[in-house]
């Protein structure tokens, strides 16, 4: 185990971009849900880069630390508090949803670009403060492309689910826009009990693995090559 120091440097690492991707990640629907008629999120407050509105101390924090930590970075499972919107109140209920959902997976994949645009002002050798901030940069990068491609999993209550609801026909929609009620409980399912029975019968059924990870993979690649630097260079 690290000294004090070392451990709260390791933490602030994680931290730092990990409260500033689900705090803008939140905003982000709330302002377009104001953009597109609603305005109830500022009503309430939750158009703010302040992350004490949109985090959930055991879900977007405990969690998500928790489990990184257990599984040495590999596995991540967070929530943040919904951002509330009337989608009755939106000019065009059932295609402004689908804005409103998409906002914040799109903001998320802006912060990644905008955090690998940032290390081409970081050059080697680097002081302990650059090399924080490196760190914190790269950590960014991760943490945006993993939220976005989660969130983007087509499954109500995730942001994908909401966008399938808006873009699919009724036949199709109606039945998933009612699964929204147990979207929690299946979430869990999937990312926690499926693996468990996997392992029970020898086999890796781990969605996380086989299909959030290489997704977040080829798109940090595809990030840092739009950012003019191959991503092998950070590691």
């Amino acid at each position: 185990m690290g000294s004090l120091p070392e451990i709260a440097y390791g933490l602030s690492v994680w931290i730092v971009p990990l409260l500033l991707a689900i705090t803008l990640h939140e905003a982000a629907h709330g302002y377009a849900a104001l953009k597109l008629g609603d305005d109830t999120a500022r009503r309430l407050g939750r158009i703010s880069i302040n992350p004490l509105r949109h985090i959930d101390p055991i879900g977007t924090v405990a969690m998500p630390l928790l489990l990184l930590l257990l599984s040495g970075g590999g596995f991540m499972f967070g929530y943040a508090k919904p951002v509330p919107v009337a989608f009755h109140r939106l000019r065009n209920p059932r295609i402004d949803m689908v804005k409103v959902a998409a906002a914040g997976p799109a903001c998320n994949l802006l912060q990644a670009w905008v955090a690998a645009l940032l290390l081409h002002a970081i050059n080697p050798p680097l002081s302990g403060l650059e090399s924080w901030f490196a760190q914190v940069l790269s950590m960014a990068v991760y943490f945006n492309l993993l939220l976005a491609v989660f969130n983007m999993l087509p499954l109500p209550p995730l942001d994908g689910g909401r966008v399938a609801v808006g873009l699919l026909p009724d036949s199709l929609a109606r039945p998933l826009a009612r699964l929204e009620r147990h979207g929690f409980a299946v979430l869990l399912a999937l990312f926690f009990g499926l693996p468990w029975l996997g392992s029970q019968l020898g086999r890796n059924w781990s969605i996380f693995q086989a299909l959030i990870l290489p997704a977040t993979r080829w798109l940090r690649e595809l990030i840092f090559l739009l950012a003019g630097y191959p991503s092998r260079l950070f590691g």
